[in-house]
C-alpha cells in the first residue's frame, strides 16, 4: 500500500488550491491576482504543490450523458481478505471505472462505473469485475441522475 504523508499547507496554498479547483485553465497571472500574490510566487507555490504530490494532475469535468455515457452505477465490492494490493491496479485499468475507493463498512470497495449503455455496464460488472478472484460479492446501484457539485 502507498503511504500518504500529509503536507503542511498555509492559507495561501489553500487559496491556490481553491482557485485551481474552480478553474485549472486560468492563467497563473489571473490566479495570482485572485490570491493576492505575485505571479512568480504563484508559479513557485504551484510547482511545490506538484512536487509534494498535493496537485496530482489537471483534468476536465464532463457531463457524462452529453459525452455518451448514458449508463452509470455505483458498484460495491466485498473482497477476499488481503487482496486489495492486487485488485486495486486491475480495477484502475478498466476504462469504464472512473473512481475507485477503498472504504470501511459492510463492503470494502466502492466504484463509480460509467458506460455507453446498459449492455456495456452489464458486461463491465458481470464479465470483468465479478470474475476477478479477489471479489467475493458485488452490489450495483444504478444512477438515474447525478450532479457534480465540486468547484
Amino acid at each position: 500500500m502507498v503511504e500518504s504523508k500529509r503536507v503542511d499547507l498555509d492559507e495561501t496554498d489553500r487559496r491556490i488550491l481553491d482557485e485551481l479547483t474552480r478553474d485549472a485553465r486560468q492563467s497563473v497571472t489571473a490566479l495570482a491576482a485572485k490570491v493576492h500574490i505575485s505571479r512568480a510566487h504563484a508559479y513557485e507555490r504551484i510547482r511545490r504543490l506538484h512536487e509534494k504530490g498535493v496537485v496530482l494532475r489537471y483534468t476536465a469535468v464532463i457531463d457524462p450523458a452529453r459525452a455518451g455515457l448514458e449508463a452509470s452505477a455505483y458498484v460495491t465490492l466485498r473482497l477476499k481478505q488481503n487482496t486489495w494490493d492486487t485488485l486495486g491496479p486491475k480495477l484502475r485499468r478498466i476504462p469504464q471505472v472512473q473512481h475507485v475507493a477503498l472504504v470501511g463498512g459492510t463492503f470494502d470497495v466502492m466504484l463509480l462505473v460509467r458506460a455507453r449503455g446498459t449492455g456495456e455496464l452489464r458486461d463491465v460488472i458481470f464479465e470483468r469485475i465479478q470474475p476477478m478472484p479477489e471479489v467475493v460479492d458485488t452490489q450495483t446501484f444504478l444512477i438515474f441522475e447525478d450532479v457534480d457539485v465540486g468547484g
